[in-house]
């Protein structure tokens, strides 16, 4: 039985992304329905941002506790991983989206459950789980939210190993006694101190020179270090040629390409994220299936008039918030072209434009200690063409941080633009300093002049105290 139906706009993929872009239509007053194969509330809600938090939470806060003078000695002992890992599964309601559903319900967007794909221009079909096919039509915009999923390289032995990716790595029931993670950027860290501390013995094998790569080069050294100090075995310059797991479920042989080999109870592989648009018929709208969409700054999918590439699937900035900032954009931009209202006329907030996926991005590594980011790196703020100067501070020399934590350790960077005198990018490093980069970024995307920074004044003794150094020591 097929069944037809018409809305405004259609939205494949139910996660933090889709919903927004969704429930912006519905704001603008267009009718939306939105198409989910797994669990609305997508990959954030179920298998990475909420999960790995959760866990990563008690982890943090016990290490910030055994820095507390008269605090240290209540906490030396190991974590309840039971209880850690009950807290884990409260925070993703227990892998069921009943609450989610209704929220969708309760802003007036139509949930359609089913493998969606593309059938031609501004046509969905939505096969549901009994084989039931729906044919969806948009009057206005498709919008492609489907997210990615984990990219596993080539290896010989992979498909028989059954590694964790991290979906496994963020919902498993319990800490494996010797974990190996292949990897060095934001997953593998992140996972890589949550199970170290809930119990495993964690190997780290990194391809590259160290870890981050995408951040500042002390951000992935302090990290490094810090791992090194709890026990994990950390491993740079080294590639995984082989795996092979025993009969019956057994260890994991794992194979480097100097010819040594090591066992592990479960290997993660954090290598990287794939398009999820191998399968959502891009073929029928003259694009490539597997492919990232490329998008004009209002999320539209160069060369179509109705068709939108909404968070990860567009390759600019994978990350949750950018996604969620795309999708109020793209929102925004649907409704005024519905209602033929030139965007330029509408856009006195800039909300037709993705302009932070370029200049301001954010970004936290929930490690210890943590590592956050706004905008450019050094490297990058000189790749693009910046005439610019570094400006480094260490931030144990900060009133507070010192009141923090004994023995604080971190560092800070900005990088201010010498021609226009504003900041094209800031990295901190150390505990707590994920609650500092809003500021950064506030910075950054509104291009502050550095002058005009020296008059924003830090409260005293917090460890926000590093703008003050920091801009003391731009000024010589």
């Amino acid at each position: 039985m097929t069944e037809a139906m018409t809305y405004d706009v259609v939205v494949l993929g139910a996660g933090p992304v889709g919903e927004n872009v969704a429930e912006r239509a519905r704001a603008g007053g267009l009718s939306a329905a939105i198409v989910e194969s797994e669990l609305v509330g997508g990959e954030c809600s179920y298998w990475a941002c909420m999960p790995s938090k959760a866990l990563l939470r008690p982890v943090i806060a016990r290490a910030d506790a055994r820095r507390v003078p008269g605090l240290r000695q209540s906490v030396q002992g190991p974590l309840d991983a039971a209880a850690v890992l009950a807290h884990r599964d409260g925070y993703t309601s227990h892998w069921k989206d009943d609450g989610q559903a209704k929220w969708v319900e309760s802003i007036g967007v139509e949930l359609h459950r089913g493998h969606g794909r593309l059938a031609g221009p501004r046509t969905v079909t939505v096969t549901a789980p009994d084989g039931a096919v729906t044919t969806l039509t948009a009057r206005h915009a498709v919008a492609v939210c489907t997210g990615t999923a984990a990219a596993l390289p080539d290896l010989p032995g992979i498909a028989d190993v059954k590694p964790w990716t991290s979906r496994e790595a963020t919902s498993a029931g319990h800490a494996p006694g010797r974990l190996v993670v292949v990897g060095g950027g934001v997953v593998a860290t992140e996972m890589a101190t949550a199970w170290q501390a809930l119990g495993s013995r964690v190997t780290m094998l990194v391809r590259g020179s160290g870890l981050l790569p995408r951040m500042e080069p002390f951000a992935g050294e302090l990290v490094a270090g810090a791992l090194t100090e709890a026990g994990v075995d950390v491993r740079t310059g080294v590639s995984v040629s082989a795996v092979a797991r025993d009969a019956g479920g057994g260890a994991v042989t794992v194979t480097l390409d100097d010819g040594s080999t090591l066992e592990a109870d479960e290997i993660l592989f954090a290598t990287g994220r794939a398009p999820r648009t191998a399968d959502i018929g891009l073929e029928t709208v003259g694009l490539e299936p597997g492919s990232w969409l490329t998008v004009d700054e209002s999320l539209r999918v160069e060369g179509s008039d109705w068709l939108y590439a909404v968070g990860d699937a567009n390759h600019r900035a994978l990350l949750t918030h950018q996604g969620k900032y795309q999708a109020r954009i793209a929102g925004a931009a649907i409704t005024a072209r519905a209602a033929g209202v030139p965007l330029l006329e509408t856009d006195r907030w800039g909300a037709h434009a993705a302009t932070a996926d370029h200049a301001a991005v954010t970004q936290v590594v929930f490690t210890d200690p943590e590592a956050a980011s706004a905008g450019l790196t050094l490297a990058e703020a000189e790749e693009a063409g910046h005439r610019v100067r570094a400006v480094d501070y260490d931030l144990a020399n900060v009133a507070g941080s010192g009141l923090y934590a004994d023995g604080y350790a971190g560092r800070a960077r900005m990088i201010v633009d010498l021609d226009r005198e504003i900041l094209r990018g800031v990295t901190f490093v150390g505990p707590a300093v994920g609650e500092l980069i809003q500021s950064a970024a506030i910075a950054i995307a509104g291009e502050v002049p550095v002058e005009r920074l020296w008059h924003a004044v830090p409260a005293y003794p917090t460890i926000s105290e590093i703008w003050l150094r920091l801009l003391e020591e731009y000024r010589g």
